[in-house]
């Protein structure tokens, strides 16, 4: 009785101290479970929201006891024991597992209302690696908690990056418990079906449709831009879903906030709950999927030409596995090994396509301090005048706009932070949309390296 006294008092100085939206999600969660000598045990739906939490709130968790009369020694200690999964195994080793797999293969079941899936994009089809894997556990932990964790989830990323896998994921593990129904639509046969409600009068059963869903999965959201009465449907909603503490995933090509032509009002809701990226996959991820993705071909490639795909095509994973299908065919059709010289011959206009398409760090660190008048050694000096910071600020957001790298590669070349990688992005974004000289400098940058500003939204 007492831990629940204590953490009810602690929860009362949170409440004080945070955002009303912020408790909720994140603090008013949170189960006391049992003081166990100087450890208070708290229990949380899954390791994800132990990890946010740790990352973010743990400081002021810690200080919030000690001024509800804690004592100082206090430790703290989280038991993750999903709400509606206590009595169950996790997810991967249930034995509802050998079934999935089974579906995965064969039709996709009658069952899941009005989701459309496809069946080889579950969770166990997912390789995981360092560009994914923050999003994979967002998407895992939704799945588990639909509607309390993480709601809405944003997730944005480049093309053939995996966001339509990782949410149609979601779909399928949400349906396997009975009862749930998921709606799975991308953002342009929303506006088709929107369009043919209209035309034949039938709003309400459209409206009805989607706002009676316990998960909302929709695919490239960016295509909203620019639709005005589209966007006003979708603004209700998400309202409608949001209230009824229902699902809802959405993915994009870029972050919600550069979405040209997206009403700040729904800006502002994609960005309620949790926001993560998928970023181009290093070598160690890209050769463990094109070994994943053979693991059971017929005809597999040879180590040295998995080695070579895995590290010639780096732009995305439709590319990759592009490659590899192409590879194992003309293998299987001339019915003789592969050689890597034939391969090579055999990959050549994408291998021409990735090359061009890449943007070195030191070009696009020389470009810059020539426009802006400064030595290429000032890009990672330690120096921070504001002559040097705002440029080598401006290189970081080229580095991230015109390469495929991710920020720690990004981070590494300037020596500094991702952290601050992700600063200098942010605010070069931010000040070109009130600082028109700034944009036409980092305009007349992008143009010297070769590139088309506008084509790059720039």
């Amino acid at each position: 009785m007492e831990t629940i006294s204590l953490w009810g008092r602690a929860c009362d100085q949170l409440r004080s101290v945070l955002n009303q939206d912020v408790f909720s999600r994140w603090i008013a969660v949170i189960q006391p479970v049992a003081m166990e000598d100087d450890t208070l045990v708290l229990r949380v739906d899954n390791d994800f929201h132990q990890m946010w939490i740790e990352e973010n709130y743990l400081p002021l968790i810690v200080n919030a006891l000690k001024l509800a009369g804690a004592p100082a020694e206090l430790k703290l200690r989280f038991q993750v024991t999903p709400s509606d999964l206590a009595a169950a195994a996790p997810a991967e080793r249930r034995p509802s597992a050998a079934p999935r797999s089974k579906r995965a293969r064969g039709a996709v079941p009658k069952s899941q209302g009005l989701a459309s899936l496809n069946p080889t994009f579950t969770f166990d089809e997912f390789v995981i690696g360092p560009s994914n894997s923050f999003a994979h556990a967002a998407a895992l932990a939704v799945a588990q908690a639909p509607g309390r964790a993480y709601n809405p989830l944003f997730i944005y990323g480049q093309t053939g990056l995996g966001k339509t896998h990782l949410i149609q994921a979601v779909g399928h593990r949400v349906l396997d418990t009975p009862g749930k129904n998921v709606a799975y639509i991308s953002s342009e046969a929303l506006l088709n079906e929107y369009v043919t409600a209209l035309q034949n009068r039938n709003i309400v059963d459209f409206r009805n449709k989607y706002r009676n869903v316990d998960v909302m999965l929709v695919d490239d959201i960016h295509f909203l831009a620019g639709k005005e009465r589209l966007q006003e449907e979708f603004f209700h909603t998400f309202n409608a879903l949001y209230d009824a503490r229902k699902q809802i995933i959405m993915t994009s090509d870029r972050p919600a906030s550069e979405i040209a032509g997206l009403e700040r009002r729904l800006v502002s809701r994609f960005e309620w709950g949790l926001v993560t990226e998928l970023e181009c996959p290093d070598f160690e991820t890209r050769l463990a999927i094109l070994r994943y993705k053979q693991a059971h071909a017929s005809n597999p490639l040879a180590e040295e030409l998995q080695t070579f795909i895995a590290e010639n095509v780096k732009s995305n994973v439709r590319s990759l596995e592009g490659a590899m299908v192409r590879a194992i065919s003309y293998s299987a059709l001339n019915k003789e090994p592969l050689t890597l010289d034939a391969l090579r011959y055999l990959l050549r206009d994408l291998l021409d396509k990735e090359r061009q398409e890449d943007v070195r760090f030191d070009d696009i660190q020389k470009v810059v301090a020539d426009f802006f008048d400064l030595r290429v050694t000032d890009m990672s000096s330690k120096r921070r005048p504001r002559s040097v910071a705002l440029p080598r600020q401006v290189a970081m957001y080229l580095c991230r706009r015109l390469t495929r790298s991710s920020l720690p590669e990004i981070a590494e070349s300037f020596g500094k932070t991702h952290a601050t990688v992700l600063h200098a992005c942010r605010t070069i974004h931010n000040r070109m949309d009130v600082d028109d000289n700034l944009r036409q400098n980092i305009r007349s940058v992008v143009r010297k390296l070769g590139h088309d500003p506008v084509t790059l939204q720039i």
